[in-house]
C-alpha cells in the first residue's frame, strides 16, 4: 500500500525526469523504475505495485505526444508501448527490463510470491484469464474506444462490430464472476488486476453495466481496496482527461452501473 509520496520534479518529457517517487511499506527490494501513462495498460502495473507494496519511481511517457518513440525508451521497450519496468533487483541480483503488461504482472507475482496461487491448477486458471485479457478483452475494448473517439471517419460498421464483441466479452466475465468472488477463484490475482482498469470507460465500449451485475459487484469490491484506488490515480494528473478527477470521482466511476451514452 502506498505510504508516502514525494514529488521530485515537474514533468519534463520522455525519460528526462523522475516524476514521482513512491515509498511503500515493503522492504528488502530495490526500487523499480516504472515507465507508464495513465491508461488501462499502465494502470495494471501501478495497481500491482501498490497491492504488492513495492517501491517504485514513476516516469511518465506521454503517448499522446509520441514520447514512446524516444530512442532511449526503445532500448528497453522495443515495441514502443507502455508500460515498461526496470527492476534493479532482478534475478540473481542483476537489473532486468520488461515490457508488455501481462509479462510484467507475471514477473511481479513470481518475484513476490503473491497475486498468484501456488498450486498447478490455480496457476493455470490465473494464467488463462490473464491471457484472455491480453488477447481479447483489452484489444477489443481498445478497438471500441477507437471507433467511438478517434476514428477520422465515423463507421457504423466498426462501432457495431466492436460494441457487439465488447458485450460478448463482458458476458463471459459476468458468468465467471457469478460463480467466483474474483476472476480466477476466491483469491485476488493478477488476472483481476489486468482486467479491472479496462472497465472504467464503458460509455466508450457500447456497454451497459446494468446488464452485467456480477461485474458491477466485482468492480465495487476492488475499488474499495486502497491499492486499487491509489493505482488507478498514478499519473492521472498529467492527462487532460483525468487531471481534474478527485478521489471520490474515481470511486464513483468504478462503483456505479455506468451505461453507454
Amino acid at each position: 500500500m502506498l505510504q508516502t509520496k514525494q514529488t521530485a520534479s515537474s514533468y519534463e518529457g520522455p525519460l528526462g525526469a523522475v516524476n514521482d517517487i513512491y515509498f511503500c511499506i515493503k522492504k528488502g527490494f530495490e526500487m523499480i523504475d516504472l515507465y507508464s501513462w495513465a491508461t488501462p495498460n499502465g494502470q495494471k502495473i501501478s495497481i500491482a505495485l501498490e497491492e504488492l507494496g513495492l517501491a517504485y519511481n514513476l516516469h511518465l511517457i506521454n503517448i499522446g505526444a509520441n514520447e514512446q518513440f524516444a530512442e532511449h525508451f526503445l532500448a528497453f521497450s522495443p515495441n514502443n508501448r507502455i508500460p515498461a519496468i526496470i527492476d534493479h533487483d532482478g534475478p540473481d541480483g542483476e537489473s532486468i527490463s520488461l515490457f508488455e503488461s501481462g509479462a510484467i504482472l507475471f514477473y511481479l507475482a513470481e518475484k513476490t510470491g503473491q497475486l498468484m496461487t501456488h498450486d498447478a491448477r490455480g496457476r493455470a486458471d490465473v494464467m488463462q484469464w490473464l491471457m484472455w485479457q491480453m488477447g481479447g478483452f483489452g484489444p477489443m475494448l481498445g478497438q471500441a474506444h477507437h471507433f467511438t473517439l478517434h476514428a477520422k471517419e465515423q463507421s457504423a460498421y466498426g462501432k457495431k462490430r466492436y460494441y457487439k464483441e465488447a458485450n460478448r466479452l463482458y458476458g463471459v466475465l459476468d458468468r465467471q464472476l457469478a460463480a467466483h468472488e474474483f476472476v480466477a477463484g476466491q483469491d485476488l490475482s493478477i488476472a483481476d488486476i489486468a482486467i479491472f482498469p479496462w472497465t472504467r470507460t464503458v460509455w466508450r465500449q457500447g456497454v451497459d453495466l446494468n446488464d452485467y451485475p456480477h461485474v458491477v459487484r466485482w468492480r465495487r469490491l476492488l475499488i474499495k481496496r486502497p491499492a486499487f484506488l491509489a493505482g488507478v490515480q498514478v499519473g492521472a494528473s498529467a492527462r487532460a482527461e483525468t487531471k481534474e478527477m478527485t478521489e471520490n470521482a474515481w470511486l464513483r466511476q468504478f462503483s456505479g452501473a455506468v451505461h453507454a451514452s
